[in-house]
């Protein structure tokens, strides 16, 4: 497997994560950071941040660990502005706005929103019609919590597609997806994004030139 490199900068580099690929090893099979150093001929990456086994688009490492402080500070300040893609084929309970509430641990692994406020989970979201029955989601996370835009789709009654954990309709894979990464490093701002691969709808690129500054 060769990962296709979105960005190398000489603190970092950013990667199309594919859909199904853990960040880590897993049993017998490497992960994402050993199939890259070896692509690149590093002895060890930092990363940064994470990205689900089922999500795909932009993901982020460090090439050094004075790198990797300065990135993962940015994460936890929250100040790395993560824009995602999904798709439902549920209609959501309001086309835009925000979802907030703290969030617990429910069962076989999953998580719930709560009405509480103490520690939030604040995700940021636009959404259209692309197909009918079909929708596609602008979302933009503030923090980074556990399954936090799964969480808040199935709260806005909208499961992402191939989300069954979550009560969403079976699908080839889970539509969620990392599409843009924006953060500033040695005095340089930077954009990096990822357009989704071939198994989402064709029309998804004329649903996006159409929405709204986001």
């Amino acid at each position: 497997m060769k990962l296709e490199i979105l960005q190398h900068h000489d603190d970092f580099v950013a990667v199309y994560k594919p859909a199904g690929l853990a960040v880590h090893q897993q049993a017998e099979a490497a992960g994402l950071t050993q199939v890259l150093a070896r692509q690149l001929g590093v002895a060890r990456l930092w990363l940064v941040h994470r990205l689900d086994k089922p999500t795909s688009g932009v993901l982020l490492l460090a090439l050094n660990q004075a790198a990797a402080s300065a990135l993962a500070q940015q994460f936890a300040a929250k100040t790395m502005r993560k824009t995602y893609l999904a798709l439902s084929d549920g209609r959501p309970a309001k086309k835009q706005g925000w979802v907030k509430g703290d969030m617990h641990k429910a069962r076989r692994g999953a998580w719930k929103l709560a009405r509480s406020m103490e520690n939030p989970a604040i995700t940021r979201f636009y959404s259209q019609s692309t197909a009918p029955g079909l929708r596609l989601f602008v979302l933009q996370p503030f923090g980074g919590k556990t399954h936090q835009l799964r969480v808040a789709m199935k709260s806005l009654g909208s499961p992402i597609l191939g989300d069954t954990l979550y009560c969403g309709t079976p699908a080839a894979r889970l539509f969620l997806h990392a599409w843009k990464l924006e953060f500033s490093h040695g005095g340089r701002d930077f954009c990096i994004c990822a357009e989704p691969d071939g198994d989402w709808p064709d029309r998804i690129s004329d649903g996006l030139k159409s929405m709204p500054p986001f």
